[in-house]
């Protein structure tokens, strides 16, 4: 018998090969995203273009751009088995070039597809890929990126300025609405955060989406920085640049759903690739979109890639995770009929609960120190659990039944917040049950919720000085904290994608004090450990008076983890003013005031106050000792002891 020489042709480290396909198809091929999609290689001492696209249910598939006159013939792709990844190098491609894929579906149908791993996009209303080469980005935040390895956001200051960057400032004048660039936005924005106080910034609608108004949460180009604001590297420079003046950078994700434009990834090689084939499962009803379809390898793989690309490949400090509930119901959103139950009858979705565990897990575990944040609305157990114990594994969850509470309590006229006085203490009946950020985000101040300022009962000055004390109840309660721009000088309309904010009313006394309130109050929170150290400890917090029902009030105090530096906290949610108040202290140490809400610059009376307060051995409030500080109507005080 004889034996025949077989050759194995060798594969080029940018070629797809077995392991490639091993590893997606497992849903475990972590760096996907360097082998799909375009790349410039070298080949046989050409240069050129690698493309890459899964398109299983595919007949052909064909690569057309401007580098062959968007002619399908011209570069035939090669399917490669068993995932149905198709490929070819194209000598004549480069780096500006724009291309689509033209997939030939089981039907006899030609569609045109934008590619699912393009880095770059054509500025919309376009709606084509862009090749580019983003493998070598300029890096200077090695010193950031090297302390973020030992940061642990359980026992750091962590206040985030949510920004929708197409509307927080724009040029007049200026083609494509005046937007600024990632450049501009990147020196713009941290010296506005800086001087406020601000850790983080958490930025709207960076991925790739073909429609303003979606505000990015319906992506087509999950691998690409949106074009508006300028290119990949210029978004690289926006994040170094960040990094550089010590602030951290957190992304929108949306990892629920995506949206049926023809050229994005809905039904993407002629039948559902990325989503589930039964639309009682693949579609949201309300949002009229599709869902991902967590059971497939590569559709988790997609995912999970593609939160490890912004996190490892462009530095970013913290993925907020839209919609998680979305994911784990199955009767999310829908009616009876509307949905499949699971395999053991009940409304979860178990492939996301796996998905996400899978997620949370690899992206902490490879990168320590980022923040995987939930946005997730309902009592589901363990969000922030670990993984290990049945937990999904999030860093960190948004308090959304405090947000409820805090925000319908705060609307009420002062007369009645006596009958909902609970509103305001029963978030901490649950506060450590999960890791979580306070958050009064974009989504309170549009669709006619009105503006933080118009909630606020009353007419003129009241509205101020409600959200004064608004504020700074938010700021000593346990919790991270994030706020939605706009809201810190008290914008008055509701925020809208279509124009900047209202800058103009920085020029009106009321809308700058409560600019200097926010900004002293986030520098105290920066500055002492008892507000952010052990938010999620009980040692952290205790009630002075949590039953001064009549009168409105709220008294409390903050601990940091040496019983050092404590705070005390004290808030009046009426106009009345309490001359003859008296507040109740645990030790009979000198009370320092440090922030007064009745100084001018904040819009108070100006009224001079001692600043050392001295206990007396008089019991109030159910502690031994009390002292006496005369308190304005919606007045605040805070002192260290």
């Amino acid at each position: 018998m004889v034996k025949k020489n077989s050759t194995k042709t060798k594969v080029q480290p940018y070629e797809i090969g077995e392991l490639d396909h091993y590893l997606f198809g497992q849903g475990n091929h972590y760096e996907i995203y360097k082998k799909m999609g375009a790349h410039e290689v070298t080949k046989n001492g050409k240069r050129g273009v690698y493309f890459a696209v899964w398109a299983p249910h595919a007949v052909n598939v064909s690569v057309i751009g401007e580098f062959n006159d968007w002619d399908e013939t011209k570069d035939k792709m090669k399917r490669g088995e068993p995932l149905g990844i198709y490929t070819c190098f194209v000598p004549e491609a480069k780096k500006g070039d724009l291309y689509k894929f033209c997939i030939e579906t089981q039907a006899g149908e030609k569609i045109y597809k934008a590619d699912p791993f393009a880095n770059y996009a054509e500025l919309r209303p376009g709606t084509a890929s862009r090749i580019t080469d983003i493998s070598n980005l300029n890096w200077s935040d090695s010193k950031w990126m090297t302390a973020r390895e030992k940061w642990d956001n359980k026992e750091e200051p962590v206040s985030i300025y949510e920004v929708h960057m197409g509307s927080w400032m724009r040029h007049p004048g200026r083609e494509d609405e005046g937007f600024y660039t990632y450049r501009e936005f990147a020196e713009a924005i941290t010296k506005y955060v800086k001087e406020m106080g601000y850790t983080h910034v958490e930025l709207m609608g960076i991925a790739e989406h073909p429609f303003d108004g979606s505000w990015g949460y319906q992506v087509t180009g999950y691998y690409a920085p949106t074009s508006r604001y300028g290119t990949p590297e210029d978004f690289a420079y926006m994040v170094n640049y960040l990094h550089k003046n010590n602030i951290g950078v957190i992304l929108d994700w949306v990892p629920a759903h995506f949206p049926k434009d023809a050229h994005g990834l809905a039904d993407f090689d002629g039948t559902p690739t990325f989503e589930y084939p039964d639309p009682r499962k693949g579609e949201h009803p309300d949002w009229g979109t599709k869902v991902f379809n967590y059971e497939k390898p590569e559709v988790s793989n997609f995912l999970l890639a593609n939160a490890l690309f912004w996190v490892e490949h462009y530095h970013v400090d913290g993925l907020r995770v839209d919609a998680v509930a979305s994911m784990l119901y199955l009767d999310y959103g829908r009616e009876d009929g509307q949905w499949i139950p699971n395999k053991f009858g009940g409304n979860e979705n178990l492939e996301a609960i796996a998905f996400f565990k899978h997620l949370n897990s690899v992206v902490c575990g490879r990168n320590k120190g980022v923040m995987m944040i939930a946005e997730e609305s309902t009592a589901w157990p363990k969000v922030t659990g670990s993984p290990e114990d049945d937990g999904l594994g999030f860093t960190l969850k948004w308090n959304m039944g405090w947000m409820h509470d805090f925000t319908e309590y705060m609307k009420l006229d002062p007369y009645f917040r006596k009958n909902a006085h609970h509103m305001m203490t029963f978030s901490m009946e649950y506060a450590y049950s999960e890791n979580y950020i306070l958050v009064l985000s974009h989504d309170e101040v549009v669709h006619l919720k009105c503006s933080m300022l118009n909630k606020m009962p009353g007419e003129g000055w009241d509205k101020f000085r409600n959200l004064k004390v608004a504020y700074a109840f938010m700021m000593g309660h346990p919790g991270k904290k994030l706020l939605f721009m706009g809201q810190e000088f008290a914008q008055l309309r509701e925020w809208s994608e279509e124009r900047e904010l209202d800058w103009f009313l920085l020029a009106e006394e009321p809308h700058q004090q409560i600019q200097n309130w926010y900004k002293d109050l986030l520098h105290l929170y920066k500055k002492n450990k008892a507000l952010y150290e052990l938010d999620n400890d009980p040692k952290g917090f205790d009630w002075i008076n949590k039953d001064d029902i009549f009168r409105s009030i709220f008294s409390f105090t903050r601990h940091s983890k040496d019983g050092k530096k404590n705070l005390l906290f004290v808030c009046n949610f009426t106009p009345v003013d309490r001359p003859d108040y008296r507040v109740g202290v645990p030790r009979r140490k000198q009370f320092k005031l440090v922030l007064n809400s009745d100084e001018t610059k904040y819009g108070g009376s100006g009224e001079e106050r001692p600043l050392v307060y001295k206990p007396e051995k008089q019991e109030c409030d159910g502690q031994k000792y009390s002292f006496a500080y005369p308190l304005p109507g919606y007045g605040v005080a805070v002192f260290e002891y």
